[in-house]
């Protein structure tokens, strides 16, 4: 073992620091999780056992579950158990909570019972976030990522997945009815061994379909034609090329410093609906008057677009491509230009497409325009395969306008965008690992993806401050 350098010898009798502070340096992320939890007002966050009881066994504060919580989340250790053992053994959590050696259960229960204060307690780091000045630019990217839960896809039905699986069922039991009739036609020894085998797959498969039948009926019960067995409130959603049981999880994150400024779990797939009121979350969290917010194609929704605008937020939302005579190679409703003195349309052929008449579709008001010149425009085959060329126009049409020429002339805004909210779904999905949420129910997911994002923006703090300066900004 020459020339390599040497540990000590085990026997070797050691002078250990007498205090656990000697072993936790003054810039540890323990430090500022510490301060954080002290500087905060538990008991107006909801936090129960901040009183004591009169009588009984002491309980455990709750602000040392927290910062066992908050360093297990800084750590990537989310586990209630192996949070347990790491109380045992780590030196750090060790100073952070003097000493103290939780069961599994009890920290379990903790994240349980206190789900909303949690979810205030990431809320309170926003502001703090906000009263350091770090969301000057009033710049956030909206985005929506799928997370997995707890429930296998197995045990996710949807109508036509059940009738997918009680027809493979029996199809299985012809198969072995089947089978067991060539049994019969054998020698007795190996016909009795066969056949008691096959009946009991077959017994197993029709008690399967006698649970997929009371299954059926729990299913056609539910608003969304949807089931999960294992966590009630999971939905199956499809992703890029498969799909998955889990919940959509919105955020709304800084432009400037890529913080995590408002954020929500949903179990809906789909984003459309999700603009304005993420927009909202974020200007109230970040305490502005005027903001902007930037997001894909999947929020492109009127009724959205135009609650955004009442409030006064600024979009940035590309149109969805899904014209049909773009796709056959015919103008599509860009190249009809609006004239609004005259409420009317040019086409490409320099026809006026006037106005007709309008109705209420799907609670929107439409107005309708087309010309009587159609049938000898010499541009027809480029335009319309029918009588007219036809064109609707929303009453809120200029608002849509107003954003793409907004977008057309910032077209980084995509790319801002990008480079902004999808690093933050990235990096927590990679600290979550291959299982994501531990977790059942909705309420208990968002705490959990609360503490994440706890995590996350008190790392970006952390690496954008330093621990020094932002413990003196805590105390101050």
């Amino acid at each position: 073992m020459k020339r390599f350098i040497q540990g000590e010898n085990r026997d070797q009798s050691t002078l250990l620091p007498e205090s656990l502070d000697d072993y936790v340096a003054d810039t540890n992320p323990v430090r500022v999780v510490d301060v954080f939890v002290d500087e905060l007002d538990l008991g107006a966050l909801g936090f129960s056992g901040v009183t004591p009881a009169d009588t009984g066994r002491p309980a455990y504060h709750p602000a040392d579950l927290l910062k066992i919580y908050i360093y297990g989340y800084l750590n990537r250790i989310q586990s209630s158990r192996r949070l347990e053992r790491e109380a045992q053994r780590n030196i750090e959590l060790m100073w952070l909570t003097g000493r103290l050696m939780p069961d599994f259960k009890t920290i379990a229960n903790f994240r349980k019972d206190n789900g909303k204060a949690i979810r205030g307690v990431c809320r309170q780091f926003v502001v703090l976030c906000q009263q350091l000045g770090l969301f000057s630019e009033a710049l956030v990217a909206i985005d929506g990522s799928k997370f997995k839960a707890v429930n296998n896809r197995d045990r996710n039905f949807t109508s036509a997945k059940l009738q997918r699986r009680m027809t493979e069922i029996e199809s299985s039991i012809n198969r072995y009815l089947t089978a067991l009739d060539t049994a019969d036609r054998q020698e007795p020894a190996i016909a009795e061994v066969k056949a008691k085998r096959l009946q009991e797959k077959i017994a197993t498969l029709r008690v399967k379909m006698q649970e997929l039948k009371v299954i059926e009926v729990q299913l056609n019960e539910t608003p969304d034609k949807q089931i999960s067995l294992t966590d009630p409130d999971a939905r199956s959603m499809k992703t890029r090329g498969t799909g998955i049981v889990g919940y959509n999880v919105q955020a709304a994150v800084d432009a400037k410093h890529h913080l995590i400024v408002a954020h929500e779990v949903t179990n809906d797939g789909v984003d459309r609906d999700k603009l304005s009121s993420m927009a909202k979350q974020a200007r109230e969290a970040m305490e502005v008057e005027e903001l902007s917010a930037v997001a894909d194609r999947g929020y492109f929704n009127g009724t959205e677009l135009l609650a955004c605008h009442e409030s006064g937020i600024t979009v940035f939302v590309p149109k969805t491509l899904t014209s049909n005579a773009t796709a056959a190679g015919r103008f599509g409703k860009d190249d009809f230009i609006y004239d609004a003195a005259n409420n009317e349309y040019r086409c490409p052929a320099g026809e006026s497409l006037i106005w007709r008449f309008s109705s209420v579709e799907k609670g929107l008001k439409i107005h309708r325009y087309w010309s009587s010149n159609c049938q000898t425009c010499s541009l027809k085959e480029r335009c319309t395969p029918g009588t007219q060329r036809r064109m609707r126009r929303w009453e809120h049409e200029d608002v849509l306008e107003d954003m793409q020429r907004r977008l057309d002339q910032a077209p980084e805004m995509m790319r801002i965008r990008r480079q902004t909210v999808e690093h933050p779904f990235g990096t927590i999905k990679s600290w979550m690992g291959a299982t994501h949420f531990l977790t059942r129910t909705i309420d208990r997911v968002s705490t959990e993806m609360s503490l994440h994002v706890l995590a996350y923006n008190l790392k970006r703090v952390l690496s954008l401050m330093g621990s020094n300066a932002l413990i003196a900004a805590m105390r101050t």
